[in-house]
């Protein structure tokens, strides 16, 4: 019987609250400017464009307990280390092409996310035209809170997201505020894959991204979900 090269790695996941079951994660989509104000501050017309996606390896996904702080080392390789809060939408089953209509039908839970980046090897690969993953897609980019499931969150498309840095409010807007909101993105997003159980999207960052540097102390949050607390190490 063939026997793998080397043990592989261990699955990636997520606390459900209220459970004792973990939710596997499966791959990571995120969506790029998805709030009008977030373009703009990052050079774009957030005119209603088809939406785009990166991905992030399922290892990039970072859970943390309720109630627990993160401590995330500053990443090598970048001088502007940012921040970014997300809803995280967590799909339950699978589905290609999926109607927007029946679009929500898909979607197992919710969660708060951080889209940590390396804003200036961003920069870099965009200016040259080139794949973001080493401004995305580093190890430990991609924090995220404890799974809420769907039937908890009646209002999410109206829910609050907001951010501060040392108590600062740096970021704030709502869900309600998406360009493509979470049933649109699923549809658009199943129509190039087929999405799975497991998936996170993560569904883009309000305006107010910033840096923070060694000793720094995020607190994020998606009214009514978990919050997510990190410190920078």
């Amino acid at each position: 019987m063939s026997q793998y090269l080397f043990t592989p790695p261990a699955v990636t996941a997520v606390p459900i609250v209220g459970s004792d079951r973990l939710f596997p994660v499966h791959r990571v989509y995120c969506v790029g400017r998805n709030y009008a104000a977030h373009a703009r501050e990052m050079g774009f017309d957030p005119d209603r464009e088809p939406p785009f996606f990166f991905c992030k390896p399922a290892d990039a996904v970072v859970p943390v307990a309720a109630g627990e702080s993160l401590t995330l080392a500053y990443p090598s390789q970048t001088d502007n280390y940012h921040y970014e809060i997300e809803l995280v939408v967590a799909i339950g089953k699978c589905g290609s092409d999926i109607p927007i209509e029946k679009a929500l039908d898909y979607v197992y839970g919710y969660a708060t996310g951080l889209d940590m980046t390396r804003r200036d090897r961003q920069m870099e690969m965009r200016k040259m035209g080139r794949p973001w993953e080493i401004g995305k897609a580093f190890d430990l980019s991609a924090p995220i809170a404890p799974i809420h499931t769907a039937a908890e969150m009646h209002d999410i498309d109206r829910a609050a997201i907001w951010l501060t840095v040392n108590g600062v409010e740096q970021q704030r807007s709502s869900i309600g505020s998406l360009i493509w909101s979470v049933a649109e993105t699923i549809s658009y997003l199943s129509g190039f894959f087929e999405l799975q159980p497991g998936d996170l999207i993560y569904t883009g960052t309000p305006e107010g991204v910033g840096p923070v540097v060694r000793g720094d102390r995020i607190d994020g949050a998606v009214e009514g979900l978990t919050p997510l607390q990190v410190n920078i190490a």
